[in-house]
C-alpha cells in the first residue's frame, strides 16, 4: 500500500456518494413534476417536461464543452474539490446499537397491527411503527431481517387487507410459544 491509496480511495468515494447525490436529487425534481390531481398519462406529463428539460441542459453543457475544451479543466478542478469535500471520512462515534427487541412485545405489536386479520403485509407494519416516529429510514427488506432474526416466520405471499398478495406474517405463526403459554403453566400446575 503506498502513500496515494488513502487520497485516491476518498475521492474515488466521494465521487461515487457525489454522483449518488447528484442522481437522487435529479430524479427528485423529476418526480415533483408528477400531478396527483389528475390520472393516466396526464398525471405524468409534468415528470416527461421535466426529463425533457433536463437532458436539454445536458446536450447544451455538452456543447458548450466541446466550443469551449478548456470549460473542462473548470469543471474537473470543481468536480474533485467536490468530491474530496464528500469523501471527507466521518468523525462521528459510532451510535450504540438499539436493544434488540423482544420477541413477546414483537409478537404483541404484530398481532396490534393485524387486528381481527388472520394476516399482516409487513409494509403495513413498516407504516405504522413509522407513524410512531420508529425505524424512519428503514426499509420492509430491515423488517423482514429483523423478524426473521426472532424466528418469526414471514411468508412471501400473504393476502391480507389493503392489498395483493406480498410478504407478509399470519396469525397461525404467531402463537405463543409451549412454554410462555398462560393456559399450558396452568395445566401443569394443577396436574402436579
Amino acid at each position: 500500500m503506498n502513500r496515494l491509496t488513502r487520497p485516491a480511495g476518498r475521492l474515488a468515494d466521494g465521487s461515487s456518494a457525489l454522483a449518488r447525490r447528484l442522481a437522487a436529487r435529479a430524479a427528485a425534481w423529476v418526480a415533483r413534476g408528477r400531478r396527483h390531481d389528475l390520472t393516466g398519462w396526464r398525471a405524468a406529463l409534468g415528470c416527461w417536461a421535466r426529463l425533457t428539460v433536463l437532458a436539454f441542459g445536458l446536450y447544451l453543457l455538452w456543447r458548450l464543452v466541446r466550443a469551449v475544451p478548456q470549460l473542462m479543466w473548470l469543471a474537473t478542478g470543481a468536480w474533485t474539490a467536490l468530491a474530496w469535500r464528500a469523501g471527507r471520512p466521518s468523525r462521528e462515534e459510532p451510535a450504540e446499537a438499539p436493544p434488540a427487541p423482544d420477541r413477546e412485545a414483537v409478537r404483541t405489536l404484530l398481532l396490534e397491527v393485524m387486528g381481527d386479520a388472520p394476516a399482516v403485509h409487513l409494509r403495513t407494519v413498516l407504516a405504522h411503527l413509522q407513524k410512531q416516529d420508529q425505524w424512519k429510514g428503514r426499509t420492509v427488506g430491515d423488517l423482514r431481517a429483523a423478524l426473521e432474526a426472532l424466528g418469526i416466520p414471514v411468508h412471501p405471499k400473504v393476502k391480507a387487507p389493503g392489498g395483493g398478495p406480498t410478504r407478509g406474517v399470519r396469525r397461525v405463526d404467531l402463537a405463543p410459544a409451549p412454554d410462555q403459554d398462560p393456559q399450558t403453566s396452568t395445566e401443569a400446575s394443577t396436574a402436579a
